[in-house]
């Protein structure tokens, strides 16, 4: 293999963790691809992954490298698509990291409508709130809410989320309606359990001009908004979720929202990609369908 292929080859490797699928993946045979990586090693001195029996991982080095192989291996097919003249051809693999409810209820339906358009497109979808490293992942795009601080992604604001105080009309009956944030303290609290810390996230408010984190008591925790709506609906407390994900109920008038005028300020949703690579047609169209919300 030539130096470009060892490089590829490492590449595949790093992303499937495995030999096997990543010859697979190539066309070659596991043997072949093992061996390429063994020169790739040798020639730069370095480990790039642990072996073991049942996995390969990489090493720190190996992470290293991972990262730029992504962004030059990117710039590669970026270059193949346009010397073939196909720049404007939207098709291939996309992978792509979104939060769990909002995923299922606003980017799949675009991906699926963007899919009828370009029958070549395939997708690697993964739905979780827990943040990921989207280099290490080798994953083209991911969507965020809230403000960003990782400062090498490129962010296009394509959205915005608004939390919602709710509980069930049966609830309200039993136990009243709270009227100011005081009261919000003798009422059973559904919280969302964050994945990254395993802390309930605490309740979000804005009273008069000023924004107030406030600290619940949870009665339960939960880590899927979706979970949490339903909890409200049967009566087991107040929840504070996205609007998407109480708005069928609140139209049903399963769900009666609180205290609307302390809502906190709305909170920006984005596209992230890595910065310092060339962006291929087929992630260009995702970003182009997600700016037309």
């Amino acid at each position: 293999m030539s130096s470009l292929q060892q490089f590829l080859a490492f590449a595949e490797t790093a992303k499937h963790r495995s030999f096997a699928r990543a010859a697979q993946s190539l066309g070659c045979a596991p043997s072949t691809l093992a061996k390429s990586v063994l020169r790739l090693e040798r020639s730069l001195g370095v480990k790039l992954f642990h072996r073991t029996t049942r996995q390969v991982s990489l090493t720190p080095d190996g992470e290293r490298l991972y990262e730029r192989c992504q962004r030059v291996l990117a710039e590669v097919e970026d270059l193949q698509v346009a010397a073939a003249g196909t720049r404007n051809l939207i098709s291939g693999p996309l992978r792509i990291d979104m939060p769990v409810s909002f995923g299922r209820r606003v980017v799949v339906p675009v991906l699926a409508r963007l899919a009828q358009l370009h029958p070549g497109l395939e997708f690697d979808l993964r739905l979780s709130d827990a943040q990921i490293d989207i280099v290490k992942e080798g994953v083209d795009l991911a969507i965020r809410i809230g403000e960003l601080r990782d400062s090498t992604m490129v962010a296009r604001r394509f959205a915005t989320q608004t939390l919602k105080l709710c509980a069930s009309p049966a609830y309200i009956d039993r136990h009243g309606r709270p009227r100011t944030l005081a009261e919000l303290e003798s009422h059973p609290a559904v919280t969302f359990r964050m994945p990254g810390t395993g802390r309930d996230r605490p309740w979000q408010f804005s009273r008069r001009g000023e924004f107030v984190n406030l600290p619940v008591q949870s009665r339960v925790r939960i880590g899927d908004g979706e979970a949490m709506v339903q909890a409200a609906i049967n009566g087991m407390g107040l929840i504070q979720v996205p609007d998407y994900i109480a708005e069928d109920a609140l139209t049903r008038g399963e769900l009666v929202e609180l205290l609307p005028t302390m809502r906190p300020p709305p909170m920006p949703i984005s596209a992230v990609y890595p910065s310092k690579r060339l962006l291929p047609p087929r992630v260009r169209a995702v970003l182009n369908a997600l700016s037309e919300l």
